[in-house]
């Protein structure tokens, strides 16, 4: 699954030239999204203090629409004098963001591509110099080689995002937990920082014990699932003794009793992370929402904060909000790995 796409010339280009284009994009858009962070604090301390500007609201309207939509940051970049350069809108920084996630969106499509396309057939001549037939290896080379390259390419994706992002926000974060003003927490250095990773660390912890049947669950659900297509198979050629009414209606039985029991294992955890995810929402509020009554810091400070907060503890938060992801790959992991020993031990009993 990794040997035929990173550890072979022919493909040596796409895995890590490819790759290095991807994490390069990945970086400016998280450079992009720190800067967005930082537009926040003036945009909010505008809206703030927009009574201010009430002998003067033509000022203030200027000033909402230029932190908005202007760009003068272009034009006063290009200028020689470059003592007044002003701030970038929230315009300037979106557009690139844009382009560049569209741009990473297509062309990560198309890197999972070409690893299904190595996968796939560094397996087909193996399967094809085998005399034995192996059970669902149509499946394992059409539908879980395909499937295993797209997960790969999302998880990966957001695995890469969610490292720089930390890398990006935690000095951010950092920094901001110094407008804490509640106890305890006000006396620890960075403690918005240490406040997303315990919560994330917790939160995992316990997906892992709520969901920790899902694997194997899904694993039967794939095995019931192929002797029902397989019969379905045999039977476009050969109806008389395949595909008979009786056998997939008992087939489709076993189906419907896995896929029950799943969902039922589904609905709890769901339940769980729902409740999770919601609550994280409110946290960073609950920290640093009572500064705003002392006085100690403006709205640009809040929505800096949980903004901060939410990339951080998000990006801690990768495993559990890809649960059903990464268990589905768990299982696909698992299926690829007992076809890839099967080709094996009957390639050593050819050659024997």
């Amino acid at each position: 699954m990794v040997k035929c796409f990173y550890y072979t010339r022919k493909w040596f280009y796409w895995a890590y030239g490819g790759g290095s284009v991807l994490v390069f994009s990945l970086w400016i858009q998280v450079q992009l999204t720190v800067a967005i962070n930082t537009w926040y604090g003036g945009f909010y301390d505008l809206l703030q203090n927009a009574e201010k500007y009430s002998d003067d609201p033509q000022s203030g309207i200027s000033l909402f629409y230029e932190k908005l939509i202007s760009i003068k940051y272009f034009t006063q970049s290009a200028s020689v004098d470059q003592s007044t350069s002003a701030e970038p809108s929230f315009l300037v920084i979106a557009m690139p963001y844009v382009i560049l996630a569209t741009f990473t969106g297509w062309f990560t499509r198309i890197y999972g591509l070409r690893w299904r396309e190595s996968i796939t057939f560094d397996y087909i001549p193996r399967w094809r110099s085998v005399e034995v037939e192996i059970e669902g290896a149509s499946q394992r080379i059409q539908e879980d080689c395909n499937r295993f390259a797209r997960i790969v390419e999302s998880l990966g994706l957001q695995a890469v995002r969610a490292i720089m992002t930390l890398i990006a926000f935690l000095p951010v974060l950092w920094t901001l937990s110094e407008s804490v003003d509640i106890p305890i927490l006000r006396d620890y250095e960075g403690s918005l920082v240490w406040t997303a990773l315990l919560v994330s660390i917790g939160g995992l912890i316990i997906s892992w014990f709520v969901g920790i049947k899902l694997p194997g669950l899904e694993y039967n659900n794939q095995k019931v699932e192929a002797a029902f297509r397989k019969d379905l198979v045999l039977g476009e050629d050969d109806k008389t003794n395949y595909a008979q009414p009786e056998r997939l209606w008992e087939l489709f039985l076993g189906i419907r009793f896995n896929y029950q029991r799943l969902y039922m294992h589904y609905g709890y955890f769901d339940v769980w992370q729902n409740s999770y995810g919601q609550f994280m929402v409110i946290v960073p509020y609950l920290i640093v929402g009572p500064g705003l009554f002392t006085g100690a810091i403006m709205l640009g400070t809040v929505v800096q904060v949980s903004n901060a907060f939410q990339r951080v503890h998000g990006s801690f938060d990768l495993f559990l909000q890809n649960w059903t992801t990464i268990t589905e790959l768990r299982s696909i992991i698992k299926r690829l790995s007992e076809f890839e020993k099967n080709l094996s031990t009957h390639d050593k009993a050819i050659s024997a």
